[in-house]
């Protein structure tokens, strides 16, 4: 399947996330067989927020991904184009300023983070560039980014099975758990089309932002990618 036949309009994408927003996180949890946790404890790592920063969390979901910034001290904002992700966060908690926003058109205005964040969102951006300049737009200069994304495995005997996982494996245990298969079948079809660590890499270098760099977690099944606003 090509990258083409996998592109959606941002409403259509928001609409299938509505859909698994009651169990998005218990899922993530089962389907990365815990491993989610991890990732998101180096994302906070890799941001390195500070006490009254202000940072953006995009694709912040059910704002999972904010609630230990908020509770660090952080100025976070959780945005995401999901309502119905949102709504599961902020009946959760309502301490935190939820956001509806779509990547590409940002309601902030420039230069508004000391930092910006998006955890497994990015690959559903029907314009990755557009999306990177934009998270550029809205951070200060001298500001960070931290992109947590699926990649590519770096032993390359695993890949296989990975990909087995991904087409096979992934949308029966995603089905038994949110009841909504047709979200993780996307899921799977997007991990396997979507750029290497390098790639995107570079794709984050075009966009703009500066001393790129990236970390391969588990084995390369994700990767964090850090860079900075010159």
């Amino acid at each position: 399947m090509s990258r083409a036949s996998l592109e959606k309009d941002p409403h259509e994408v928001a609409a299938m996330f509505d859909a698994v927003a009651h169990r998005y996180d218990l899922t993530n949890d089962v389907i990365s067989m815990g491993q989610d946790r991890r990732w998101r404890k180096a994302t906070l790592t890799a941001l390195d927020a500070q006490r009254g920063e202000t940072v953006l969390d995009l694709a912040a979901g059910t704002g999972t991904s904010s609630e230990p910034l908020a509770d660090a001290g952080v100025r976070v904002i959780p945005c995401d184009l999901s309502e119905g992700m949102l709504g599961v966060g902020k009946r959760r908690r309502p301490d935190l300023p939820f956001v509806n926003g779509d990547a590409l058109h940002l309601p902030f205005a420039d230069e508004s983070f000391d930092a910006v964040t998006m955890s497994f969102g990015l690959r559903n951006v029907s314009d990755v560039p557009a999306a990177l300049a934009e998270l550029l737009r809205v951070t200060k200069p001298g500001g960070r980014l931290v992109v947590c994304e699926f990649s590519t495995p770096t032993f390359k005997p695993f890949r296989a099975v990975y990909s087995n996982y991904l087409m096979r494996a992934l949308p029966p245990v995603a089905r038994a758990v949110s009841k909504e298969p047709d979200a993780y079948v996307y899921l799977a079809e997007s991990i396997r089309e979507w750029p290497n660590q390098h790639q995107l890499g570079v794709m984050v270098k075009r966009a703009g932002w500066g001393s790129v760099a990236y970390r391969n977690l588990s084995g390369g099944i994700v990767a964090l990618h850090r860079a900075t606003r010159p």
